[in-house]
């Protein structure tokens, strides 16, 4: 049965939405920021942190902390990730601190520190992972994070934390212990957020399977999990042989029946699970 490959996404609407969700992603951001953290005084890292930090000390708009401080970060990011980022991280830069504005007039959710901590960080990572998936930064210090990412591919989100860490600590100098440790309950929050944007919550598991009875196994995976393998040749370490070994992703769903498929045919058989954060490809996902 002949296959037919999916057509590309026209250019245009890739940048249509690619546009959306960094609009969509900074009015995220900005609503968590305005409801949540500034009125509890929790400066979780970025620009929007040290917006909050400068209304503490001299009472400053937020809103125009984040545009002046913007500006220069953004004319590194289009230096170093290029024009292309640089236009949509524009739009980001811009849109962001118009949405702060926007919704300073809303009355905040909670006066509970550690609920705003939460959900202020929660609502934060949802909103840049959306514009990271854009392709593109509200501007501020996430875009220094993406720097970081692009060169290092250490985890988006372990790059925000690792970049708001002195914004965070700042944060407890001026104000105090507990809105530090507050900050830094905010700034987790945020980090896992994103990563959990990013990736989805589709999570699979890269199987490896060593059996005796290989072709069974291997048949048994397909017909019954409807999943394909990869046989791949192996040596083993104490006894010297030829080994096959099985490589297989499935759904989290589906590990369990696939072990009980494996153990039923060989209950010797030596299985490895690890979690694979993304899976593209025929049968999963296309990019």
């Amino acid at each position: 049965m002949k296959k037919y490959r999916r057509e590309p996404m026209p250019a245009w609407l890739r940048h249509i939405i690619e546009y959306t969700l960094v609009i969509v992603g900074s009015a995220f951001v900005a609503t968590a920021f305005n409801i949540f953290l500034l009125p509890n005084e929790i400066a979780s890292g970025g620009v929007a942190g040290i917006s909050t930090i400068t209304k503490g000390l001299f009472g400053w708009d937020p809103a125009y902390v984040q545009w002046a401080l913007n500006i220069p970060l953004f004319i590194l990011g289009v230096i170093i990730l290029g024009k292309n980022f640089g236009a949509k991280s524009l739009v980001g830069t811009l849109a962001l601190p118009f949405f702060v504005k926007l919704t300073s007039g809303i009355d905040p959710a909670t006066e509970n520190a550690l609920l705003a901590a939460i959900f202020g960080g929660m609502g934060v990572g949802i909103g840049l992972g959306i514009v990271f998936r854009g392709r593109a930064s509200t501007g501020g210090i996430d875009l220094i994070a993406q720097v970081i990412h692009k060169y290092t591919h250490i985890p988006l989100g372990l790059c925000v934390a690792m970049v708001d860490g002195l914004i965070v600590t700042t944060a407890a100098i001026v104000f105090d212990i507990e809105k530090g440790l507050f900050a830094l309950i905010g700034l987790f929050a945020t980090s896992r957020t994103i990563d959990l944007v990013q990736v989805g919550l589709n999570r699979s598991k890269n199987v490896m399977i060593i059996s005796n009875e290989l072709e069974e196994v291997r048949q048994a995976i397909i017909k019954e999990i409807d999943r394909g393998v990869t046989v791949l040749n192996g040596k083993g370490g104490y006894t010297n042989e030829d080994r096959h070994i099985i490589m297989v992703v499935v759904e989290q769903s589906e590990f369990t029946k696939l072990t009980q498929t494996v153990k039923s045919i060989d209950p010797s058989a030596f299985v490895i699970a690890m979690d694979a954060a993304e899976v593209l490809g025929e049968g999963f996902k296309t990019s």
